[in-house]
């Protein structure tokens, strides 16, 4: 451990957090996309100024992607001044929606008792204030170094990414020659090596009936009824199954270590814009469901999808004039990167330097943008490391530690050191 990149993080604290406070003010909320161009702007500003060769990068033709709401990512890239590795840092500017319940304002980036709260405080702009911070303290110490380093703001990642890192990733940005190892700070605790995700599978049902006069329902078939078949049958079968499915995944938390389905979203009948005023009586011919499957690298995405599908089919044989169409949103395979990967043994060596134990391994129960360079990008050498309890994310008042972005910030500085200078 190089001592001299932990003093540099040290004077850099309160830079630190006064960089995480300017992100947050950003309200880059997704959906719709907003802010995400003056996001990446500033940040395109910060890394020229040192140095960094910048560019802005619109995810054209991504969902949600137009002119009022571009999908704007940043790619900063400093050469070192021979050959070497590239190490690469991506962090996603988007956040989700404030929401109620918060007791101060949630774009304000207020610093109070050691934290900075806000909406995205934790997932993830202090986890990219953090990877900034060290690379600008690893800079300061190794102005010359071997290899390249690349720092990137990306867009849409709590929307699947692909108006950002998926988007990037079909252009080569996170593939070799170009670069050999990604570090991604989402919030999975200062001392843990995330490795990889579970599978997901997002799917939207829609069962089908025939409008009628509501105060005649015998002259119709409900879609809603129909659904509400499909939601019983799930009740009765689907979850028990589940919850009976476990993993040698090392997902957190444990209760994540089972098969899991969500209900995102059910619409059925009219929608509710007939406010102010009443709505008009109809049976509903049609019911749309919003399923979010994540699974276990045990499982074959094929059988993940049979189990649902074998439950329609079964209502439509059973049931009277019912019928369905299911419709695919995004499927993503589970994956894990081996322990001894460069990238996880460079971050282990750190966590032990800076934190005198053992890194714990886990894998996030959600997907993060990981996947896409994996599947896009073909390059395996990439986990998430960063500050912040995955816990509050996307919650009222949400907050990172000053300090366990700083540490984070070291251990980064450090596995950059390593990752680079070992090929030396």
């Amino acid at each position: 451990m190089d001592e001299r990149l932990l003093r540099a993080v040290d004077e850099r604290i309160e830079e630190l957090a006064a960089l995480t406070v300017d992100l947050i003010r950003f309200p880059t909320v997704n959906p719709p996309g907003e802010a995400y161009t003056p996001c990446a702007e500033y940040i395109a500003r910060r890394l020229a100024a040192r140095g960094f060769e910048t560019r802005l990068i619109r995810g054209e033709g991504a969902p949600g992607d137009c002119d009022r709401y571009p999908r704007t990512n940043v790619v900063a890239r400093r050469e070192g001044g021979r050959p070497g590795p590239t190490v690469h840092f991506n962090s996603h500017i988007d956040v989700v929606e404030a929401g109620d319940g918060w007791t101060l304002d949630p774009f304000a980036g207020v610093v109070r008792d050691g934290k900075v709260f806000g909406r995205g405080a934790c997932d993830m702009k202090g986890g990219l204030a953090a990877s900034i911070i060290a690379v600008e303290a690893f800079l300061a110490v190794h102005p010359t170094f071997p290899g390249a380093v690349e720092i990137s703001g990306t867009a849409d990642e709590e929307s699947g990414g692909y108006g950002g890192v998926a988007h990037l990733a079909r252009q080569g940005f996170f593939s070799r020659p170009r670069v050999d190892h990604v570090i991604i700070p989402e919030p999975l605790n200062k001392d843990r090596i995330c490795l990889g995700h579970r599978g997901v599978w997002w799917a939207q049902i829609e069962t089908r009936g025939t409008i009628a006069h509501g105060s005649m329902p015998f002259l119709g078939d409900s879609a809603i009824r129909h659904m509400g078949a499909v939601l019983a049958a799930f009740e009765e079968e689907l979850f028990p199954a589940l919850d009976r499915k476990q993993t040698r995944m090392p997902v957190v938390p444990e209760e994540a270590r089972r098969s899991t389905l969500n209900i995102n979203s059910i619409h059925g009948g009219q929608t509710e814009d007939f406010f102010p005023g009443l709505p008009s009586p109809n049976v509903a011919h049609s019911c749309r469901l919003v399923i979010d499957r994540r699974f276990l690298i045990e499982e074959d995405i094929a059988e993940v999808k049979s189990e649902v599908i074998a439950i329609l089919e079964r209502l439509k044989r059973r049931r009277p004039r019912f019928d369905y169409e299911i419709r695919d949103l995004m499927e993503v395979l589970p994956l894990m990167t081996e322990r001894d990967a460069p990238v996880p043994t460079a971050l282990a060596g750190a966590i032990r330097a800076v934190f005198g134990r053992e890194p714990e391994y886990v894998i996030s129960p959600g997907t993060y943008d990981q996947k896409h360079v994996v599947r896009f990008g073909h390059l395996h050498d990439c986990v998430a490391y960063g500050p912040g309890i995955l816990d509050l994310a996307h919650r009222p008042d949400e907050w990172v530690g000053i300090e366990d972005m700083a540490e984070s910030a070291k251990v980064m500085a450090a596995s950059l050191d390593a990752l680079l200078h070992a090929a030396a």
